[in-house]
């Protein structure tokens, strides 16, 4: 069963609050999840990277844990990148597109895909010094094509809509791998402490190096700066795993995890 196959599943069996915040290129479905008390609400989200799918799987058992105020979950926002990463372009129904997706990916193995099913990666979609970093290419690929413009993708306009709906009081993003947490970007001096603060005690939770690293383009980015809301990400899973990592790893990873959720929802300063 794929990561998108066990989110659908999961939203099915579901009897929380529930909602279906948009639509991939594809047309699937990008489903988020609530836990807790409405008020003081957090967002996590997961899968944003095709080939870390195991990110939406570590978000779904997440749900299960029970948090002081309220979180919404977002497993899977690149749920069609993540059909390509597992089921290859079979996945894609329309012949011209994955003829041109093969070409891009340059052979028929999607295991190392990052992107959506338009070769846009969606973690530097974001209006957040947008095109400016490092890595970012300016034609579609399977990671690191910034897109055609800010916000050019349906997923991101799903998440971002659905972040200034809900306007929550801290985001927390999944990636894979690395073992570190990224909580810096160009926040206004006032923000910076109150956000290291957080960042601590993920790190306290966790177990995972802080990192001042910054990048552009991505979720947390635009939210730290455009919003001001205190968010994070954190590279689950050691270095030395191979993308993709497999759904074998969720129980480790959860257990590495499963406490700095809480920690963000329990702090007086969020």
């Amino acid at each position: 069963m794929t990561a998108y196959e066990r989110v659908v599943r999961f939203y099915a069996r579901y009897r929380g609050e529930k909602r279906v915040i948009g639509y991939s290129v594809l047309g699937r479905s990008i489903y988020a999840f609530f836990v807790g008390e409405h008020g003081k609400e957090g967002i996590v989200q997961g899968g944003i990277h095709a080939r870390e799918w195991v990110t939406a799987l570590l978000v779904l058992k997440l749900i299960g844990r029970k948090v002081r105020g309220g979180v919404w979950y977002v497993p899977l926002v690149n749920p069609d990148g993540a059909e390509l990463c597992q089921r290859g372009a079979r996945s894609v129904e329309a012949l011209y597109l994955r003829r041109d997706l093969l070409q891009i990916n340059g052979g028929a193995d999607f295991s190392q895909w990052k992107a959506n099913a338009r070769a846009v990666d969606l973690n530097v979609n974001f209006p957040a010094r947008w095109g400016t970093g490092r890595s970012n290419v300016f034609s579609p690929a399977p990671s690191s094509y910034v897109g055609e413009a800010p916000f050019s993708e349906p997923e991101t306009r799903a998440l971002a809509a659905f972040t200034l709906s809900v306007r929550p009081t801290f985001t927390l993003s999944y990636h894979a791998k690395g073992e570190v947490i990224y909580w810096r970007f160009y926040q206004e001096k006032a923000d910076e402490q109150r956000d290291l603060s957080l960042a601590q005690l993920l790190f306290e939770a966790t177990g995972y190096a802080l990192s001042d690293g910054v990048s552009a383009g991505g979720y947390k980015d635009w939210c730290t700066e455009k919003l001001g809301v205190p968010s994070f990400t954190i590279e689950i899973g050691k270095e030395e795993w191979a993308h993709p990592i497999g759904a074998s790893r969720v129980g480790k990873l959860y257990r590495k995890n499963k406490d700095g959720v809480r920690a963000l929802c329990e702090c007086r300063n969020v």
